[in-house]
């Protein structure tokens, strides 16, 4: 249509270009669009015109200037929109101008379109050459944002890099990171897959394959991304595919049954109403432009009368299409003509589908920019009204620099442009689900707005319906989320959402899901038996809660009872021949030792202290001494008592009782110095050991100096050892009450006693080290007790007979006689 100021139009109407098989001896047939129609692709371009007679008949916009178009077709094909570019650019006056200047009649000031990326990137490399603004509905390509490259290039739908980073977001927030792609092999489809793996990857998402195919390639390729599609473990299919080859691959993947596949969508054939037929992506979800209402818009649509549709090559091709009937004498005779009677409003196309105008809306908003463009270029505002000037000859240039500042709203849609040429992203996130009578529908579930904070872009306000018609969302990973407690460990050759879990070390722990590792616990920690937590560790000692504490203490007690009733006993009889014979009073002292040696094990049980580290140890060795140095006292009296019997012999002067006493009080005086010594300079103290179990702590008494411990254990030593040797040298003297066999034999279990303790206290662990100590003490003082003075309060208790000095005098005369 003519006007004052021409606006192109291109539009991917039809899906193929004639294919022209050249011979090179005649002249090329011109490039043509052949094949079945776009319906959708027709309201597009039918917008236009609608949106141009809008402007045309508004007193605010141009007023008193008429805006003519021109619309081609390119079939989505490059050679067509370069072919169209060309023209759009040169006019199309037949008349060829020879001389300086060139009156550029038919060349238009801008451009609407195209549909594609690809054709849209072709254009624009011609088109910008000269200026010329061109303003796509439907391009989303993020390359054409770059301005060194498209200087020219406008848009109204924002860019796929804002898309593409939505549906990494989108995929993110439903668990999805075990995904398959597919893309149009275009630069619509190549660029837009390669910034969603881009945003995927930062999202942790990992894609099991990306496959590319176009429209044109052979039935081979489309079959084989088929077969791709139903043989892979992903459930979750994001395409990035443009609306026409999307509907070639899902022609090819219904010819056979395949998975169910959860779709992900992007907005060229998410919204397209023509693949709602596909029932076996119903639950499929994606972002499409908003919706938006044009009013007067369906009934310019469907005002199509016998002669608008035969003045136009376009709509009569559309009409016989839909109607399968022929217009005019052009039918043959096997085809009905049509005869008038045909109704549009009955369709149910795409072209008659105003119920979800999205990109529809992209059209009408292009053209009211170029409008705003022009006049702001022609006009001037006057006492708030506008005066146009038709005749005022403007170039491309101009409108080009003021569609960089066009600022408006249009039945309540704004418009303008950042520096890119593109428009503020906002989505809806839209869903196919099944209506009550059991169409597929596109239902706006959510909301996505590039401009809003970090985190606050993404917003759902509707229920969704998943793949074969679940409320559940369908689990798509390549490997199940490894509980706390485990690690994940990265499967060899594979993506990094393929992994094993792994329990975590022993002493280490993971509380998170998917955890990448283990962590640690503190030295007095350790984890549970899930190994997601950090308990504190238990802390053992030998107590007297516990059954061996209980026996150990029962013994010392019983031990110490002992000791006292045997004193008792001698006491009771001391007056007696066998107490007298046998030196009462160390008998007595020797009895008073064994009773602390039986008590101070006590010290051993419970939990350890400061004090009680220092008592036990220190009370254990002069106690045991003590002990040592009575039986060492009786050993030596027993010696000098028969070497005092040989003539002339007067040893008994100088080992009597006050000597006796020396040698105990001497022998206990230099370990209480060891003692001393040992406590001054490190004494032994509480300590939690955490090195000899893992999982719990030995509350212990450090030693503080080792040295110091041996030395106290060496000293007794040393002194059982001597004992030992006076006692089996006495063991063969002549006496009926001769304590050397009982002591040699007492000394003998005290030496085994002790000398198996060494090596069984330092391999014993934790408390048991304790036990064993305690078990040294017990056996060593029962050995001594029961073998010293068992036998003597047997005779004083069953066979006083035997405890007489006629009888004690009877056996010395025998031994002698012998």
């Amino acid at each position: 249509m003519d006007g004052d100021y021409i606006i192109g139009g291109v539009f991917s109407i039809q899906n193929y270009m004639h294919t022209v098989k050249h011979n090179y001896t005649s002249m090329p047939e011109p490039l043509r669009c052949t094949g079945s129609m776009d319906s959708r692709e027709l309201r597009f371009s039918r917008a236009m015109v609608f949106a141009i007679e809008e402007i045309n008949n508004s007193t605010k916009l141009l007023p008193g200037i008429r805006l003519g178009y021109q619309i081609h077709d390119s079939c989505a094909s490059v050679a067509v929109a370069v072919h169209v570019a060309f023209q759009l650019s040169n006019g199309l006056d037949p008349v060829f101008y020879t001389g300086d200047k060139c009156l550029q009649s038919g060349m238009v000031v801008a451009i609407v379109g195209e549909s594609g990326s690809t054709p849209s990137i072709s254009m624009s490399r011609i088109v910008g050459s000269f200026n010329i603004p061109q303003v796509s509905h439907f391009a989303t390509c993020a390359c054409l944002s770059d301005k060194q490259q498209y200087p020219s290039f406008f848009r109204t739908i924002p860019s796929d890099q804002f898309q593409a980073d939505a549906l990494a977001k989108l995929v993110k927030h439903f668990g999805w990171t075990w995904i398959g792609a597919v893309r149009s092999d275009s630069d619509y489809g190549n660029n837009g897959m390669a910034s969603f793996l881009h945003a995927a990857h930062k999202e942790g998402i990992c894609v099991e394959y990306s496959e590319s195919f176009y429209r044109t390639h052979p039935h081979s390729r489309i079959q084989r991304v088929a077969d791709v599609i139903r043989r892979s473990t992903a459930m979750v299919v994001v395409a990035f595919v443009a609306s026409g080859d999307m509907r070639i691959l899902l022609e090819e993947l219904s010819r056979q049954p395949s998975p169910p596949r959860q779709w992900i969508g992007s907005e060229s054939w998410v919204t397209d109403p023509d693949m709602l037929r596909f029932s076996f992506c119903a639950g499929a979800i994606g972002f499409g432009i908003q919706q938006s209402v044009i009013p007067g818009l369906r009934d310019f649509l469907l005002d199509l009368s016998p002669t608008k549709v035969a003045a136009s090559p376009v709509l009569t091709k559309f009409w016989e299409d839909a109607f399968k009937c022929r217009l005019g004498k052009s039918a043959s005779t096997d085809e009905s003509v049509c005869d008038g009677t045909e109704d549009i409003q009955k369709l149910r196309i795409a072209y008659t589908d105003t119920s979800q105008l999205r990109i529809t809306n992209m059209v009408y908003k292009a053209v009211y920019a170029i409008a705003h463009a022009i006049h702001n270029a022609v006009c001037q505002e006057t006492n708030s009204t506008s005066h146009c000037d038709k005749f005022t000859r403007i170039e491309s240039t101009q409108v080009l620099a003021q569609l960089k500042k066009v600022n408006f709203s249009q039945n309540g849609y704004h418009v303008s442009f950042d520096a890119n040429g593109d428009p503020v992203a906002t989505y809806e996130l839209v869903n196919w689900q099944k209506s009550k009578i059991g169409r597929i529908e596109v239902v706006t579930v959510g909301h996505y707005d590039a401009s809003l904070p970090v985190g606050q872009e993404f917003h759902i306000n509707r229920n969704l319906t998943w793949v074969e018609d679940n409320t559940q969302v369908p689990v798509s990973v390549c490997s199940d989320s490894c509980p706390p407690g485990t690690r994940k460990v990265l499967q060899k050759g594979k993506p990094i959402c393929c992994y094993d879990c792994i329990s975590c070390p022993e002493g280490e722990i993971s509380n998170a899901t998917d955890s990448p590792g283990c962590l640690g616990c503190p030295k007095e920690f350790w984890p549970n038996a899930e190994r997601n937590t950090c308990l504190p560790k238990p802390v053992e000692f030998l107590s007297f809660d516990e059954v061996l504490g209980i026996i150990l203490a029962a013994f010392s007690v019983g031990g110490a009872c002992l000791a006292i009733i045997t004193a008792a006993v001698f006491f009771r009889h001391r007056t007696s021949p066998i107490v007298r014979a046998n030196n009462s009073e160390l008998s007595f002292l020797l009895l008073f030792s064994l009773t602390l040696c039986f008590l101070c094990s006590l010290t051993f049980i419970g939990a350890p202290s400061e004090w009680s580290c220092m008592l036990r140890h220190t009370a254990f060795g002069i106690t045991f001494v003590l002990c040592i140095s009575c039986v060492l006292g009786k050993t030596i009296v027993v010696l000098m008592a028969f070497r005092a019997t040989l003539p002339g012999s007067n040893v008994m002067k100088w080992f009597g009782p006050q000597q006796q006493r020396m040698t105990v009080v001497s022998f206990t005086f230099i370990q209480v110095l060891i003692c001393t010594i040992w406590l001054v300079l490190s004494p032994p103290f509480p300590m939690k050991n955490l090195t000899i179990y893992k999982e719990r702590i030995i509350l212990e008494c450090a030693l503080g100096s080792a040295i110091g411990f041996w030395a106290v254990l060496g000293y007794i030593g040393l002194l059982a050892v001597f004992c030992f040797v006076l006692a089996v040298l006495a063991r063969k003297l002549p006496d009926n009450f001769n304590e050397a066999k009982l002591i040699t034999f007492s000394m003998l279990i005290f030496c085994a006693v002790w000398i198996t303790f060494i090596p069984a206290y330092v391999s014993s662990p934790g408390k048991f080290t304790v036990a064993v100590e305690i078990f040294a003490i017990l056996a060593s003082s029962f050995g001594l007790i029961l073998c010293i003075f068992a036998p003597k309060c047997f005779i004083i208790l069953f066979k006083p007979e035997k405890n007489t000095k006629k009888h004690l005098m009877n056996k010395n005369q025998s031994e002698v006689c012998k």
